[in-house]
């Protein structure tokens, strides 16, 4: 097989994550109850050490603020103000920290305004391994994040989002990739919980019906790219190259490693709902009747999570512009492609709620 040529998760710098990411903050929402309820279950260290609560696939920070924040006051008011409370946000080494931490100390809604006691750290590691000591986390929370593979396993020969493939040698080797990585990323939970603590997760997912969802976008953008091959704005071999390495997995895939007994490497889950994320950006437009508005929002989506990664496929060469060229030219026939004709999407999430057994 030959792997795809593409960094699974590169994200926009500069803080353009954050500014572009409104539709991962208001789909992370609906899970925010069950952080809480979480804290509010999970078992305390004993002794004086810290609470730890890890943030797993923290991007530049904005979205991590309210469900931070949230986990934060629970435990505050089962300990009290004086009880220290580490909160460690991890991602991979390319991600932009600075912009996290900008975030962190000038973002009005960041956890640290009016809360003392509470330390910020990061770690720039894959969360498809151990990242933080055995034994020391009380909460862990992943938001839009276990979606993306470790890595594309190959490329997918008729589209660049592999639910939207027909090519089965394709569809069965970004099944198995997500199978591995779910189990590697339970794995490395199961190691760093202590025993009573609690995760939750947040991740796109797959309908009762199979369905992805995103679907006009998904073609907007492949039809934007297609365009470009046909200008010789780009070359065929280089969309080739290009993939988004994320899955929707079914409630049946995230169930898998807990068949045997309900439990795995020590995990159980407590809680698992298939829920819809609500498109805010559909709902304005049928307030305002803004199309090109719509579309823009739309690709504003896509440019903050997935255009970066496709851009890793584009040949390297002297003319260093070439890459920005080629983000904004596909932000901009995206747009227009999705405001010819605006539609709803659908937009398939999965909530869980999982514990580390008690000694």
């Amino acid at each position: 097989m030959t792997e795809a040529s593409v960094t699974p998760t590169a994200m926009e710098s500069h803080g353009g994550y954050n500014l572009r990411s409104q539709v991962q903050a208001a789909g992370l929402t609906p899970a925010v109850p069950m952080l809480e309820r979480a804290a509010s279950l999970a078992a305390l260290p004993t002794g004086p050490q810290s609470l730890v609560i890890v943030d797993y696939g923290s991007s530049q920070g904005h979205n991590s603020l309210l469900p931070m924040a949230a986990a934060i006051d629970v435990f505050r008011g089962r300990c009290g103000p004086d009880r220290e409370i580490s909160v460690v946000h991890t991602d991979l080494p390319d991600n932009d920290f600075a912009a996290l931490f900008h975030t962190l100390l000038n973002d009005p809604d960041s956890y640290l305004k009016s809360r003392a006691g509470i330390f910020p750290f990061a770690v720039g590691r894959s969360f498809y391994e151990q990242v933080v000591p055995s034994g020391t986390v009380t909460l862990g929370w992943s938001s839009w994040a276990v979606q993306w593979l470790s890595k594309a396993p190959e490329p997918i020969p008729d589209q660049v989002q592999i639910s939207y493939s027909r090519d089965e040698e394709a569809r069965s080797a970004y099944a198995s990739q997500a199978k591995e990585d779910w189990e590697n990323f339970l794995r490395a939970r199961a190691q760093e919980l202590h025993a009573g603590g609690k995760l939750v997760v947040l991740t796109m997912a797959v309908d009762e019906h199979g369905d992805f969802g995103y679907k006009p976008l998904v073609e907007a953008l492949y039809a934007a790219l297609l365009q470009m091959v046909e200008e010789g704005f780009i070359r065929s071999e280089e969309l080739h190259r290009m993939a988004i390495p994320t899955v929707g997995r079914s409630k049946e895939d995230l169930l898998a490693p807990f068949k045997t007994d309900g439990k795995f490497d020590g995990l159980q889950v407590e809680e698992a709902e298939i829920f819809y994320g609500e498109d805010h950006i559909w709902a304005e437009y049928e307030q305002h009747g803004d199309a090109r508005a719509f579309g823009m929002k739309w690709s504003a989506f896509s440019r903050a999570s997935v255009f970066p990664t496709m851009a890793e496929a584009l040949d390297p060469g002297k003319d260093n512009g070439r890459l920005a060229r080629f983000i904004e030219r596909l932000d901009s026939d995206n747009a227009a492609r999705l405001a010819q004709k605006p539609e709803p999407m659908l937009i398939p999430l999965c909530r869980m709620l999982i514990s580390k057994e008690s000694e």
